[in-house]
């Protein structure tokens, strides 16, 4: 197990995110949404950062709808986050650390949903997040989050792990901060070029 999992990985899915820092409450970016991969503790803030881990591997935790996410570019560079949803939230593609709980029904069965936690999903991956791929992996042994060499060239092709038939932005209807592909603008008929004019036949 300890081959398919990093050491940091399950702490970092149990800590807490967004508190206020004690050594740095009163500063305009005191939030601790920061977790350093090398010293494997605390969440910290954007000062601690500068501080404290100058030269550590540290990723940033963001918020969507109260639930924690990590944007794809920065959690694929440290982690194979194959089998995973992703989604587009406020113009960055991200995946959420943890299990959410499933909406209510909309009456709309999906075809697709999470091996772990039964929870809908836009497209044919396995996991709805970081935290029930590694229950997977705990469960059957048949995925991993250690990147090697081949898997690296793979999530650069993909392009930040952007799903085959995703186009550029998903929707999920029931997060309001997903946005949604733009429509394609109305057609428009002012320079259309009109037929030749008949007269009409002369009357005797």
């Amino acid at each position: 197990m300890t081959m398919l999992v990093p050491p940091w990985l399950e702490p970092l899915l149990n800590t807490a995110f967004f508190s206020i820092c004690r050594t740095h409450g009163d500063a305009a970016r005191s939030e601790c949404n920061m977790y350093c991969l090398d010293c494997n503790d605390n969440a910290f803030c954007f000062y601690c950062r500068s501080s404290k881990h100058k030269d550590h591997q540290v990723i940033q935790i963001r918020r969507s709808s109260y639930h924690d996410v990590v944007r794809v570019s920065e959690i694929q560079k440290v982690l194979d986050i194959s089998g995973v949803q992703t989604y587009v939230i406020n113009s960055a593609r991200v995946l959420f650390l943890n299990e959410r709980p499933q909406p209510k029904s909309s009456g709309k069965a999906s075809s697709h949903v999470c091996e772990i936690c039964a929870r809908s999903l836009l497209d044919t991956f396995r996991f709805c997040s970081l935290g029930c791929k590694l229950v997977g992996i705990k469960r059957n042994g048949d995925a991993s989050f250690i990147l090697d060499a081949k898997n690296e060239v793979l999530a650069l092709q993909r392009g930040e792990g952007i799903s085959s038939r995703g186009g550029n932005q998903l929707r999920e209807g029931l997060e309001h901060d997903i946005y949604p592909s733009t429509p394609p603008p109305p057609p428009s008929n002012a320079r259309r070029r009109k037929g030749i004019p008949h007269r009409a036949p002369l009357g005797s």
